[in-house]
């Protein structure tokens, strides 16, 4: 049997309320003169997922790592679809409870990354430094689109969603290694029990509400992200791993010469790549990720 990983710190479980929701919070650390460290995961991820690299930071520190709503231990709300601004609200109201008085230092990997990059530009007062791991953003859309994109949500909205089970934790982690190969295998076993719960036919369910599955009907507009990145006026880490292949997903919808042009009009950027690498590189190199941003915060 392949052994687990022991986590070198460990985090305990805090619970409050954000917004009428019950979140999930793993916690380091206590609030001290350094600003308070906040790691905001991505899709179908939770804040688990941060164990490695808080794990490899040099330093003590207050370190925040939540299940978004609808994910980890975090209560779904109970609707059809997620809406992007439910995300950015959600986010002022955990750094409002946990540092109502100073600014936080954010990170947030893939959609949170993209959440962090927003909520920086809407809140510039809040975020004294943001690391964005592969949070590229979104393609554009256009007008035109509205129609078809409405009339498949309103086709999804009658069909339920589910999420595949599995009939033990093994193959819980066995899934994660088939979807990212560079994750070892102590480190999937570590991660599955967190990921996934026994439900009541005894399988193994992904912690992520369905209906994130759902198309978002919100059309995505390029000139409001540029004019919300214009906003960000702190110092931005921008790191990318070094296998990721982000136009593979996107499918010609999008490319990275247009993330670039998009990343140019914010003021203060400096950028990384981490390798060997692919997009969960909190995972692949939790170490050489640790020191990249411990030295970034500490600049």
């Amino acid at each position: 049997m392949t052994s687990t990983y022991s986590a070198r710190r460990p985090s305990r479980s805090e619970f409050i309320t954000l917004r009428g929701l019950r979140y999930h919070v793993h916690a380091w650390g206590q609030p001290g003169p350094e600003p308070t460290l906040v790691l905001a995961h991505g899709w179908m991820d939770v804040g688990a997922s941060y164990q490695f690299m808080v794990d490899a930071l040099a330093r003590e520190r207050h370190v925040l790592a939540f299940d978004w709503r609808g994910f980890g231990l975090t209560e779904a709300p109970g609707a059809d679809s997620y809406w992007f601004p439910d995300y950015l609200g959600d986010l002022d109201a955990l750094i409002d409870h946990y540092s109502p008085h100073a600014p936080v230092d954010l990170v947030g990997h893939s959609m949170g990354g993209n959440v962090a990059m927003f909520y920086a530009g809407v809140r510039p007062q809040r975020v004294r430094r943001l690391a964005n791991l592969e949070g590229f953003g979104v393609p554009q859309t256009q007008a035109e689109q509205a129609p078809q994109r409405l009339a498949q949500w309103l086709d999804e909205l009658k069909t339920e969603q589910t999420l595949k089970d599995y009939a033990s934790l093994d193959e819980v982690a066995a899934r994660l290694r088939k979807t990212n190969p560079l994750l070892p295998a102590d480190k999937a076993n570590w991660l599955a029990p967190h990921w996934a719960r026994r439900n009541a036919a005894g399988r193994y369910e992904i912690l992520g509400d369905p209906a994130h599955r759902r198309v978002n009907p919100v059309l995505s507009r390029a000139e409001e992200t540029l004019a919300t990145w214009r906003c960000i006026t702190a110092p931005v880490l921008w790191v990318q791993g070094s296998l990721s292949q982000p136009e593979k997903w996107w499918q010609g919808r999008y490319t990275l010469a247009e993330f670039e042009q998009r990343l140019r009009v914010v003021a203060q950027v400096q950028r990384h790549t981490l390798g060997p690498a692919g997009h969960m590189l909190h995972h692949d190199q939790p170490e050489a990720l640790a020191q990249v941003l411990e030295a970034f915060l500490s600049a």
